[in-house]
């Protein structure tokens, strides 16, 4: 799993890439945590136009960024998911945290 993050202001855009599982999520959740801790952002964007996998820790990672943008007061937006994707976002709660978009 690789992350490309990009910061403007108060906004940054993680651009996830590769299968978000298990393995993967630790580091990656290190890598956002680390600049959100720096930039102590207002809006974060999780991009998942480039995710080719997510399991469970997929909606643990965006849980995990809800929590951490909350002590800074931010918001969290989840951008470029497919539909079946948003399904599984939206039942397992992420709509009431974050606002969830379709692929564009």
């Amino acid at each position: 799993m690789n992350v490309t993050i990009e910061s403007s202001g108060s906004l940054i855009i993680a651009y996830l890439i590769g299968e978000i599982d298990h393995h993967s999520s630790s580091a990656l959740r290190e890598k956002i945590d680390n600049v959100i801790a720096y930039k102590k952002p207002k809006h974060l964007i999780l991009d998942f136009k480039n995710v080719s996998f997510m399991d469970s820790s997929g909606i643990g990672l965006v849980m995990g960024r809800y929590r951490l943008m909350q002590s800074f007061k931010g918001t969290v937006e989840i951008r470029n998911v497919t539909p079946q994707t948003k399904k599984l976002m939206l039942l397992a709660g992420l709509g009431n945290i974050a606002i969830i978009k379709e692929l564009q």
